[in-house]
């Protein structure tokens, strides 16, 4: 094993082990480790990393999008994963185009999922494929756009 193999985190380089490919990037912050995956690999990565022993990363502690807009791929979906066994925090990211902005639901692997990918999509509009009731959240179901995305009207649509 290289010097720079021996950096690299346990989960990072399970999920290279698993998936050679599926790994897109690995971004190193401030003792923070977000590795962003390509949208096709999500649910089989995400179901390594909550069911290897190793890894444990049984708690989807929190979920969130960000609208990069006018950069495309402009939304990333975060996944903020904590192993309570084995205390460790890794960030999943998952970039999606403005025309394509989905993602596969991962409510099947982190069933806390689901309030979560509610709220991106009620916020940012990202849908959530295979997701059990993806409905509004926090606006009226009649309520037009997504409010929390950057070219949102600040006084909504009119």
């Amino acid at each position: 094993m290289g010097a720079e193999q021996q950096d690299i985190p346990l989960a990072v380089r399970k999920l290279k082990e698993r998936d050679p490919n599926g790994v897109a990037e690995v971004i190193s912050f401030r003792g923070e480790t977000t590795v962003v995956l390509p949208r096709n690999r999500l649910l089989n990565l995400a179901e390594l990393l909550k069911s290897d022993p190793e890894l444990d990363f049984a708690f989807l502690s929190d979920m969130t999008a960000v609208d990069r807009f006018p950069i495309e791929p402009r939304f990333e979906v975060n996944y903020h994963l904590t192993s309570l066994t084995h205390r460790q925090r890794l960030r999943l990211q998952v970039r999606v185009t403005t025309k394509d902005a989905s993602v596969p639901s991962v409510t099947g692997i982190w069933p806390t999922a689901n309030w979560h990918e509610r709220e991106v999509w009620d916020l940012m509009g990202v849908r959530f494929e295979g997701h059990p009731n993806l409905t509004r959240i926090l606006m009226p179901d009649d309520w037009e756009g997504h409010p929390h995305r950057k070219d949102y009207p600040v006084e909504g649509y009119r």
